[in-house]
């Protein structure tokens, strides 16, 4: 049986009840450091060693796409500000997750959807497949657990993981996830997203559900004029892809390793190549000095038109016979 780091698993004797059940916890407390500082990789004034550095996989997606922007982002904790937009859609996805939360709780959930109609629309999303959702393949009964955390040790980091939803029998497990956006054309690139690498990898590591017994499925909840309609996108694992996981994990890692050791005697993470696409939607190109670079580069380029009527170099002329 999985053991949860919570002290309570939800079981489900139906798709829409459920009953709590204390659980023992699968691994003993992690050891606290003596002194937390604020930022003890940015500050000359760190203990060591430091603590362990804890890493989810936004962070890890972060690192993948570019050190400098972790650098940034994860270690000097700097941001800029949303749009607008993009805050109401966050704000948005986050009362979504809490009004799930709840309702598989068994907490009225009616108030919260009276007074967000964007919420209303998701949970009937929801409701119209909830049977299906919250179950799995076989028949054996069901128990679950919304929000479930987990933290592996590995490679000298703290590795966590929060399920939306953990659901699992005595056979198998599944990772659900809540997204509350349209399910992609091409959903394929989840397959590399490290939440979708690094969650099952994470239980199988952690659990007695080895990863051939273990899946990651989306659930995209649309929005738009017409009424929003459930999605799924499942993700199978097997032994194959969680060798390959841990393989890529410790290339990573020990890159990130490096890095920091280089970062504290003064020397920033590494950049992406100028010509690479993540400077043009980052919030940090101006600070990495990428703006001017790049345009610099453009401006040494001649144009289409400045092509069209260049004279060609004498060398570049063949002789013509007479």
């Amino acid at each position: 049986m999985l053991h949860s780091s919570s002290p309570y698993c939800l079981c489900a004797l139906s798709p829409f009840w459920f009953l709590f059940l204390p659980l023992p916890p699968l691994l003993p407390p992690l050891p606290l450091p003596l002194l937390y500082m604020a930022n003890p990789y940015t500050s000359p004034l760190s203990p060591l060693p430091l603590p362990p550095l804890r890493l989810s996989q936004s962070q890890l997606n972060r690192l993948a796409a570019c050190p400098r922007k972790f650098q940034h982002t994860d270690l000097e904790q700097l941001a800029a500000p949303s749009e607008p937009d993009q805050q109401e859609r966050q704000a948005q996805g986050t009362r979504f997750h809490l009004l799930m939360q709840q309702w598989l709780l068994g907490l009225p959930v009616e108030l919260l959807v009276q007074e967000d109609p964007q919420l209303q629309a998701w949970f009937s999303a929801f409701m119209a497949v909830a049977p299906k959702i919250l179950t799995l393949a076989d028949d054996r009964p069901v128990w679950g657990q919304s929000e479930h955390s987990r933290t592996l040790a590995f490679e000298g980091y703290l590795l966590t993981v929060v399920y939306d939803l953990l659901l699992a029998n005595e056979q198998q497990a599944q990772i659900l996830d809540w997204k509350t956006y349209p399910r992609p054309q091409n959903p394929r690139w989840l397959l590399h997203n490290w939440q979708t690498r690094l969650y099952p990898f994470v239980l199988a590591e952690t659990s007695a559900y080895d990863a051939d017994h273990t899946a990651m499925i989306y659930w995209f909840f649309e929005s738009g004029e017409q009424a929003p309609e459930a999605r799924r996108f499942s993700v199978a694992y097997d032994t194959i892809q969680h060798e390959q996981t841990r393989h890529d994990l410790i290339h990573l890692l020990t890159q990130l390793t490096r890095w920091l050791e280089r970062y504290q005697n003064g020397e920033p993470f590494p950049q992406v190549p100028l010509e690479s696409k993540e400077c043009d939607r980052c919030s940090f190109a101006i600070r990495c000095d990428r703006v001017t670079l790049r345009e610099e580069t453009r401006s040494q380029q001649p144009s289409d038109q400045e092509n069209a009527f260049a004279l060609p170099s004498l060398a570049d002329i063949q002789e013509v016979a007479l």
